[in-house]
């Protein structure tokens, strides 16, 4: 009679068969949830003193889920967003076990009842035209390495790119010329595909870096020739924002990252009159709700809307539409 109590079978079902054929859900978040089972277990083994392979499905109570997510906030120092995204895996697992077996009905319920910590909202953190253009002058450019990194750069600004689309680009992906422009085929969240528009400028500084390659090959590689990884490119961004402070002291206000330039591309975009619908495709966003964000936090466009409204303090004196001959003409020649 098969064993359906041991937990080891369904982490293998549901990291192999779920996540991957039947959610088909993306690489980095079937690692994100192979990596808190990787935290959990150990800590359910040593608390049962016992071994991996032996833990049952109930050993993950609602009461050890509890500890383990006090655990990794208070030892880890993680934050409450880690926290919650753990827990989010924690309740997958769950109901993936549930749905399949209705002796473990009861249990699921009470882990999935372990509740979301919440959170509030900080506010998206972008830069400003001085700032992102003190960003793409920071590497060196008569050295090779200088001028690689300001290709990655000044892709990242004008693509929005995601630091793991950046990364998995390959020069197949690219089309276009260098008086014209082109465009990128980025391969973003759910493996979903998507072009964006590449300015002649962007493909003049990535003409050197593909020259005489494969078309298979990455585009953009780290200073040892091997494929630059998105962590690289967090390194990247860090390093040259540390250094682009000494001219644009502002910027040391800032946490910068590879989001932050994307941040920063969508709201530049969205001054410039681009259309909100446009710059949901141009990053990739499943939901318009999640670029209206933009809108929100646009210091400059809030200052125009404001200064719109002004009246200056003067008492015009309001004009009834009935007292305008024009619009009456207008509508009695309906």
């Amino acid at each position: 009679m098969k064993n359906d109590s041991l937990l080891g079978p369904w982490i293998r079902r549901f990291l192999l068969e779920h996540l991957v054929a039947e959610r088909n859900l993306a690489r980095n978040t079937q690692r994100s949830y192979r990596d808190t089972l990787c935290l959990l277990l150990p800590r359910l083994a040593a608390q049962s003193q016992t071994t991996v392979d032996v833990l049952e499905v109930e050993d993950v109570s609602a009461n050890a889920v509890r500890n383990f997510l006090a655990g990794i906030e208070e030892e880890r120092g993680c934050s409450v967003a880690t926290r919650n995204q753990r827990l989010s895996a924690i309740h997958a697992l769950a109901h993936f076990i549930g749905e399949r077996s209705p002796e473990h009905l009861m249990w699921c319920g009470e882990v999935q009842n372990v509740p979301f910590k919440r959170t509030g909202k900080n506010p998206l953190t972008y830069l400003e035209k001085a700032e992102i253009d003190a960003l793409l002058a920071s590497p060196n450019p008569h050295t090779q390495q200088g001028q690689k990194d300001h290709a990655l750069l000044l892709f990242l600004y004008n693509s929005g790119a995601r630091a793991s689309e950046a990364a998995g680009v390959k020069i197949s992906d690219l089309d276009g010329d260098n008086r014209h422009g082109g465009a990128v085929r980025l391969c973003g969240k759910g493996a979903k595909t998507r072009l964006c528009p590449l300015w002649p400028r962007t493909m003049t500084v990535l003409a050197p870096l593909i020259a005489g390659r494969p078309q298979d090959s990455l585009v953009f590689l780290n200073r040892y020739g091997a494929p630059v990884t998105r962590f690289g490119i967090h390194t990247l961004v860090e390093r040259h924002a540390k250094q682009a402070r000494e001219s644009v002291p502002s910027l040391a206000k800032k946490r910068v990252s590879p989001h932050t330039i994307r941040h920063t591309t969508a709201t530049h975009l969205l001054r410039a009159g681009v259309d909100i619908n446009t710059i949901r495709a141009w990053l990739g966003h499943v939901s318009i709700d999640t670029t209206n964000v933009y809108a929100e936090v646009d210091l400059e466009m809030k200052a125009k809307a404001l200064a719109a409204c002004d009246t200056g303090g003067k008492g015009h004196e309001r004009k009834m539409w009935r007292k305008n001959p024009r619009v009456m003409e207008f509508l009695r020649s309906l």
